[in-house]
C-alpha cells in the first residue's frame, strides 16, 4: 500500500512538473512569436509595434529589442546620448565610424513631420565615448500630447546604457542680451504642459520606470554648467544663462503671453525638452541642456513681427557650426570627468499574475 501511496505521489509530481515545463514552453514561444513580429519587415509602416502604449514598460522593452538587434555589437551599449533641436542635426557629424539607424526601421517609433528633423539614431565614437544622437525628436503638438511617447527615446538610450544626456533646442530669447545666434546655457525650466498634467509621468504605476515623484530641483547639472560657460568664453561664444519655458504649441506666443512668461522669470521660449529631461532624471541621468537663440520674442502687439520656423530653420543653420564646435568641446571635457552612475535600467519583464 504505501508503495502505491508513493507511486501516485510521484505521478503527480511529474504531471505537475509538466505542466509547469508546458507553460513555460508555451510562454518562451509566445515570446518568440512576438518578437519576430515586431523585427519583421513587412512591419515597418505601421510606425511600428500596433498597439505600443508607451506607459506599459514591456512594451519600452520590446522597441529596445528590436533596436538592439540592429546594432552592431559596438553600439548595444552607450554613455551620452544626445537630442539636436531644430537644425541642429549636423551635431551627428561630431561621430565617427557612425552606424544609422532610420526610424522607419524602429517598432513604436513615429516619423519626424517637423521641418529640420531627420528620423535617425546614429551612432558612433567622440573622444573614446559611444554617443548617439537623436536626430529628431518627437514633439508633442505632433502627437496628441501624448508625452510618454515624446521621451520614449530617452528611456531606449537609457536601456542602452546613456548616463548623460545632451539636450538642445531652437528657442525664442526674452531676456534683452540675447541676440540672434547666440546660446544660452538652461539652469532651469518652466514645463508648463507639465503643470496643466500633461506630465511624462503621468500613469506610469510600474515601479520599473523609476520612482513616481521624481525631484526636478536640479535638473541641469551645475558641474556641467560651470564647465560649459569656461567653453563659451574660451571660444568667445556669446551666450547667457537663464530659464527655458516649454508651451505646447505648435503656434508661436502671442505678445501678452510673452510677457507673462517674462514676468515669471523665463529667458527663453520653446516647445520641446521638459518632457525629456523629466524622464532623464527619473532615469538618474545626468543632464546638459542649451538653446540656440533663434529669435527675439514679440513683447508688443502693436511693433510685432512675424516669427516663421523657415527663418528659425535659416537661423539654426548659420549658428550651428559654432553650436557644434561648442557641444565637441563640452563632450572633450565630460570624456575627463568620472563617468557618472545613472539608475541601473530594468530588463526584467513583468510576470504574469497567477490566479
Amino acid at each position: 500500500e504505501e508503495k502505491k501511496e508513493e507511486k501516485k505521489e510521484e505521478e503527480k509530481v511529474e504531471k505537475r512538473e509538466e505542466k509547469r515545463t508546458s507553460a513555460e514552453k508555451e510562454k518562451n514561444s509566445a515570446e518568440e512569436t512576438r518578437l519576430r513580429k515586431i523585427m519583421s519587415p513587412n512591419n515597418t509602416s505601421a510606425h511600428v509595434v500596433e498597439h505600443f502604449d508607451p506607459r506599459n514598460f514591456d512594451d519600452i522593452l520590446d522597441i529596445y529589442e528590436a533596436i538592439k538587434n540592429q546594432l552592431p555589437e559596438e553600439f548595444k551599449q552607450i554613455q551620452i546620448g544626445i537630442i539636436c533641436g531644430s537644425g541642429l542635426g549636423t551635431m551627428a557629424s561630431l561621430l565617427q565610424d557612425t552606424f544609422v539607424l532610420p526610424y522607419h526601421k524602429i517598432p513604436g517609433f513615429p516619423i519626424p513631420s517637423v521641418q529640420g528633423h531627420k528620423g535617425n539614431l546614429v551612432f558612433g565614437y567622440l573622444h573614446g565615448m559611444k554617443v548617439v544622437c537623436q536626430q529628431g525628436r518627437f514633439h508633442p503638438y505632433e502627437h496628441e500630447m501624448n508625452l510618454a511617447l515624446c521621451s520614449t527615446p530617452v528611456r531606449i538610450m537609457h536601456l542602452l546604457g546613456m548616463h548623460t544626456m545632451i539636450v538642445s533646442n531652437a528657442a525664442g530669447g526674452i531676456n534683452a542680451q540675447s541676440k540672434f545666434g547666440d546660446l544660452m546655457i538652461i539652469k532651469d525650466h518652466i514645463f508648463l504642459p507639465g503643470l496643466a498634467g500633461y506630465s511624462p509621468l503621468v500613469g506610469l504605476a510600474d515601479d520599473r520606470f523609476g520612482v513616481r515623484f521624481v525631484s526636478v530641483h536640479d535638473c541641469y547639472d551645475l558641474t556641467l554648467r560651470r564647465m560649459a560657460a569656461t567653453i563659451a568664453d574660451k571660444q568667445s561664444v556669446p551666450y547667457t544663462e537663464g530659464v527655458y519655458v516649454m508651451s505646447g504649441g505648435p503656434q508661436y506666443e502671442s505678445p501678452a503671453e510673452v510677457r507673462l512668461f517674462k514676468t515669471i522669470g523665463a529667458d527663453a521660449l520653446g516647445m520641446s525638452t521638459c518632457h525629456e529631461v523629466t524622464v532623464a532624471r527619473q532615469c538618474g541621468i545626468r543632464v546638459f541642456g542649451f538653446s540656440l537663440i533663434t529669435n527675439i520674442a514679440n513683447l508688443d502687439a502693436d511693433t510685432s513681427v512675424v516669427v516663421s520656423h523657415e527663418e528659425v530653420l535659416q537661423t539654426a543653420d548659420e549658428a550651428g557650426e559654432r553650436a557644434t564646435q561648442f557641444i565637441g568641446e563640452v563632450l572633450l571635457n565630460i570624456s575627463k570627468m568620472p563617468a557618472h552612475k545613472a539608475n541601473a535600467p530594468c530588463y526584467e519583464r513583468r510576470r504574469p499574475r497567477k490566479n
